[in-house]
């Protein structure tokens, strides 16, 4: 019993409670601020990508003139997409310059969980048109335990929501 007291009144050991103690929450503290961080640059490249390619579709130079090739010409602008065309849905559609009422839908994003993906307004318009382009892109996060730290937009597979919006008027 008095070997058992001794052992309780030592004092060697006690910066390793601290560190049980503190490391786990350091660790949550930087792996949360590296993921932010890779969340922000991918939503900063998906805004390049779409301001790079809607400049050609206002000076009407995208050819072919596709959602197909729109996509393409975005995922090869954004750079860190892994597996971007099957990641990402882009809208096309023109606002009526009359009402100026935007679209009341949600953003379309890529359902992973399904075959079948939903459909997306894409129109070209015309001259003079004001259109709306809107992208979106569900990438899985970069560490696997964030969904459980961070509360980041997600869908139901578990992928981070990325979005972008830009508008433009058709050149004449």
């Amino acid at each position: 019993m008095k070997s058992l007291k001794k052992a309780f009144k030592r004092e060697d050991g006690s910066a390793t409670i601290e560190f049980v103690i503190l490391f786990p929450a350091i660790l949550t503290l930087f792996f949360s601020a590296f993921e932010v961080s890779i969340y922000l640059t991918r939503s900063v490249m998906l805004e390049r990508a779409v301001d790079l390619n809607v400049r050609l579709l206002r000076l009407g130079t995208l050819e072919p003139a596709t959602q197909d090739e729109l996509k393409r010409r975005i995922c090869e602008d954004t750079l860190i997409f892994r597996d971007c065309p099957n990641a990402i849905m882009v809208e096309l559609r023109e606002i009526s310059t009359d009402s100026w009422q935007m679209p009341d839908t949600g953003l379309v994003c890529v359902d992973r969980e399904e075959e079948v993906q939903p459909a997306v307004t894409f129109n070209f318009g015309r001259r003079n048109e004001v259109m709306l382009v809107r992208a979106c892109a569900v990438l899985n996060p970069f560490f696997g335990t964030t969904p459980f730290v961070m509360d980041l937009p997600r869908d139901p597979s578990g992928g981070h929501m990325i979005t972008a919006v830009s508008t433009f008027v058709n050149e004449p």
